[in-house]
C-alpha cells in the first residue's frame, strides 16, 4: 500500500462524511501528505492518464518518458509496431533505467550496472550473473498501456479500468477529427506550484474565465451560464451538417462512469459568432481536420479518465494534462495537434496555433497559486459552488467517491 496506513483511510473517511454537500473540499484535503498518499494509490495511479498521441513514435525503437508524481515509464514503439510501457525501473537494484527524455534505441542500459533491455522489456544482458539466474523473470515491469483511435494512455495499475466501451462510443465524436491521422505540433510543460485538485478543479469552471481570461472570454461561449449558452448555439447547429460536423453527446464523466470503466466523454459548444476556432482574431491557424468541409464556429470538449481533457475546434485540437508532482506541486502538459499532413511554416505557425492556451495557461497558474495560498491559511473555509462551477462540484463529489472506496 506504499505508505498509505488504515489510520490515513479511516482520517478521510471522517473528512468525507464531514464534507458539507455543494462546498469545495476542507483543508486538509488540499495540504495533508498522508491524504496525498491515499489520493495517489486510489485514484492517480489506477487511472488512465493521457500521455501523447501514437504520432510522437512513428517508427521502431521510438520513445518517450512518461513520469506521474513518483513514478515513471518508458513507452516505447516495439518491434511488433505496437506501442508499449514499462517501469523505468532497473530489475537488479531499482535505478532509474532511461535517463533521456525521448529518442530512438534498440536497448535500453541501466547506467548504474549496465543491465540491458530490448525494446520489449526483456533482460537481454546482466555480467557476472550466476548459471541458473532466471533471465526471463527479470525483465522490466510491464505498465498498463493502450491507444484510444490514436491517444496514448498509460495507467500505473495492473487492473486498470476497462477502455472497451470508451471505445466504442468515442469512436464516432473521434472520427470527425481523424484523430488517428494528427500529428503532434508543440508539446508544452507548466510546472503549478499547488496541490493537483486545485489545478484539474480550475480546469473544471469557467465561473472565473469572465474575470481571468479575456481573451478566451471573447470567443468562447463555455463563460456563460447554461441558460445563456443554450441560446447561442443555434448558428453552430444550423451549419454542422454542411461542415462534416454531427452533434453527439456522451456523458460517462466522473459520478456518470459505470463502474470499473474510464470515464469519458464528448460535447460540443458554440464560439461566438464571428470566431471560427480558437486564435487571435478567431480565424483559420491550420487546415481543417478529418473530413470537415467548413467551419461551423463550435469547438468540441472531450474528457478521458479524471486528469485528461482535450478541445478539437475544426482545425486543431488542445490536449490538457494535469498531473501530480508532490502533494503541493503539480505539472500541467499540453499537446496541440494538426492534421498529419499539415506542414509547420506552410500550414501553420506554431506561436499562432498556441497562443490563446498558452496564455490562458499562464494566467491561469497564477489564478491557481493564488487559490493554494488562500487554501492554506488558517482563515480558509470551504465555500458554495455556484450554477456554474457544477462540473467542479460533480468532480469533487467523484473524488471522494473514490477516495472511500476499498483499495
Amino acid at each position: 500500500m506504499n505508505g498509505v496506513h488504515y489510520d490515513d483511510a479511516r482520517v478521510v473517511e471522517e473528512l468525507i462524511a464531514e464534507q458539507k454537500p455543494g462546498y469545495s473540499l476542507g483543508q486538509r484535503f488540499y495540504t495533508d501528505p498522508d491524504i496525498y498518499e491515499l489520493e495517489l494509490e486510489r485514484i492517480v495511479y489506477r487511472n488512465w492518464i493521457l500521455a501523447g498521441h501514437q504520432s510522437e513514435l512513428p517508427t521502431t525503437g521510438d520513445f518517450k518518458v512518461f513520469r506521474v508524481a513518483g513514478e515513471s515509464a518508458i513507452i516505447v514503439r516495439s518491434d511488433d509496431g505496437t506501442i508499449k510501457a514499462f517501469a523505468n525501473v532497473c530489475r537488479h537494484r531499482g535505478s532509474v533505467v532511461c535517463l533521456e527524455s525521448r529518442g530512438n534505441t534498440r536497448k535500453f542500459v541501466c547506467p548504474y550496472h549496465g543491465w540491458t533491455y530490448d525494446i520489449d522489456g526483456a533482460l537481454i544482458a546482466a555480467r557476472d550473473m550466476p548459471d541458473d539466474f532466471d533471465w526471463d523473470g527479470h525483465g522490466l515491469h510491464r505498465v498498463s498501456c493502450d491507444v484510444v483511435h490514436g491517444l496514448i494512455l498509460v495507467c500505473f495499475s495492473a487492473a486498470p479500468p476497462s477502455l472497451e466501451n470508451c471505445k466504442k462510443e468515442m469512436a464516432e465524436p473521434m472520427a470527425m477529427f481523424d484523430f488517428e491521422n494528427l500529428k503532434l505540433a508543440s508539446h508544452k510543460a507548466y510546472a503549478i506550484p499547488a496541490n493537483w485538485k486545485l489545478s484539474i478543479e480550475n480546469y473544471q469552471e469557467c465561473y472565473h474565465c469572465a474575470t481571468a481570461h479575456p481573451d478566451y472570454a471573447r470567443m468562447h461561449t463555455l463563460m456563460l451560464d447554461r441558460k445563456k449558452r443554450e441560446r447561442v448555439q443555434g448558428h453552430m447547429l444550423e451549419k454542422m451538417d454542411d461542415c462534416g460536423m454531427q452533434n453527439l453527446y456522451v456523458d460517462r464523466i466522473d459520478t456518470a462512469a459505470r463502474p470499473g470503466e474510464i470515464g469519458y466523454g464528448y460535447s460540443r459548444t458554440a464560439l461566438f459568432e464571428g470566431y471560427l476556432t480558437g486564435s487571435k482574431d478567431g480565424q483559420p491557424v491550420a487546415p481543417l481536420l478529418g473530413s470537415l468541409t467548413d467551419y461551423d464556429g463550435g469547438a468540441s470538449d472531450m474528457t478521458f479518465g479524471p486528469m485528461s481533457f482535450l478541445l478539437a475546434y475544426s482545425d486543431h485540437v488542445v490536449a490538457y494534462v494535469f498531473t501530480p508532482v508532490d502533494f503541493e506541486n503539480s505539472r500541467c502538459d499540453i499537446y496541440w495537434l494538426v492534421r498529419d499532413n499539415a506542414a509547420e511554416g506552410k500550414d501553420y505557425d506554431v506561436d499562432e496555433l498556441t497562443w490563446l492556451w498558452d496564455v490562458t495557461t499562464e494566467a491561469d497558474k497564477t489564478i491557481i497559486v493564488n487559490n493554494y495560498k488562500g487554501v492554506c491559511s488558517r482563515f480558509y473555509q470551504p465555500g458554495p459552488f455556484s450554477g456554474m462551477e457544477r462540473p467542479e462540484r460533480i468532480y469533487v463529489e467523484w473524488l471522494l467517491q473514490e477516495l472511500a472506496r476499498p483499495l
